[in-house]
C-alpha cells in the first residue's frame, strides 16, 4: 500500500518534517531528509499497529485485508 507523504525544511529549526495527509496525526521528523523518510516510514507502520481493546463477553475481533 503507498501513502502520499508531505516533506518540508524548516529553516528556523534547521530540519525536516513529514506527515502523511491520509493519517490523521501521522507525522514524524530528522535532521536530514532520509532521516525524516525513515522516521515517517515508521510512524506510517506504528499507526496500523492494533491497540489493546477490552472486549464485552459478546464481541468478536475479526481482521479485514486491504488489497
Amino acid at each position: 500500500m503507498k501513502f502520499r507523504v508531505v516533506l518540508e525544511y524548516d529553516e528556523e529549526a534547521e530540519a525536516y518534517a513529514a506527515w502523511c495527509p491520509e493519517l490523521p496525526g501521522c507525522a514524524s521528523a530528522g535532521e536530514t531528509k532520509d532521516e525524516t523518510l525513515a522516521n515517517i516510514r515508521e510512524a506510517i507502520g506504528r499507526y496500523f499497529d492494533p491497540a489493546p481493546i477490552r472486549l464485552g463477553s459478546k464481541a468478536k475481533v475479526v481482521e479485514i485485508d486491504l488489497e
